[in-house]
């Protein structure tokens, strides 16, 4: 996240998408004093642009902690622990590979993300259910819920208890969700099955993002599932909720 200086005051955060906009707009340039986590001090918006003027990660704290899709393999990396060329990134062990087809004149093809499968996918939304499940019922049992109360078999002992448990039950797979995917990419569901949550570049999507693909989900649940089945017949493996919020799932 950034923060810049905008007539004297401190304005912040934004994301890195917000900065490039406030860049085409005029709003800000090159003179722009920002900051971000990670930096000693405050520094002009121009050491973070490429040669051709566009906002660049290359010289940005946080770049060790970005990540990368491998134009040959397709699996992601540490934007540190890989080379540019042109508009993509290669991996250390593909490397020579990649330098060897660029020598031989080879047509490249980059830019192919390495798509998690359906089953890959369903084991991990099945994990997070499980975790979430057990976390609300471990609530449910200090509001002083019987099991029998917090499964349906017996009625709830009063209204205040069934309106907190249902905003509960609302707030903490939201939250989850949200932070999780706009921070890491990945639940700790997918993070065990080893899959990750990116834009169609193959970079990380925002907090707003994340937000919007969990009520994606739930309309991709309320089509009788078939939200979530569109996934088996489409080729970039895309549920509803993946084409609404335009985001791909990709081993790590």
């Amino acid at each position: 996240m950034w923060h810049y200086v905008e007539n004297g005051q401190q304005v912040g955060p934004v994301t890195a998408e917000q900065m490039a906009q406030l860049l085409a707009e005029g709003k800000i340039n090159g003179d722009t004093l920002v900051w971000q986590p990670g930096q000693k001090d405050w520094r002009p918006y121009r050491d973070f642009l490429s040669a051709d003027g566009q906002p660049s990660l290359e010289n940005s704290p946080a770049a060790a902690r970005e990540e990368a899709v491998c134009a040959e393999c397709g699996k992601m990396f540490p934007l540190d622990e890989t080379i540019r060329h042109g508009n993509v990134r290669i991996c250390a062990t593909c490397k020579p590979v990649f330098l060897q087809k660029l020598a031989e004149g080879a047509r490249i093809q980059t830019g192919t993300l390495n798509l998690a499968g359906i089953g890959t996918r369903f084991a991990a939304v099945f994990l997070d259910g499980l975790l979430l499940y057990a976390v609300t019922f471990g609530i449910d049992l200090l509001l002083q819920m019987t099991p029998s109360q917090i499964i349906g078999i017996q009625p709830k002992t009063s209204i205040a208890v069934q309106i907190i448990s249902m905003v509960i039950g609302i707030l903490i797979p939201l939250s989850y969700e949200t932070y999780m995917v706009g921070k890491y990419g990945a639940t700790l569901g997918k993070m065990a099955c080893k899959i990750k949550v990116v834009a169609p570049d193959g970079g990380k999507i925002t907090y707003a993002r994340a937000l919007g693909r969990y009520f994606a989900k739930l309309l991709s649940s309320l089509t009788c599932m078939i939200g979530y089945i569109m996934a088996c017949f489409d080729e970039e493996k895309r549920a509803l909720h993946d084409r609404i919020c335009n985001t791909r799932v990709v081993m790590k």
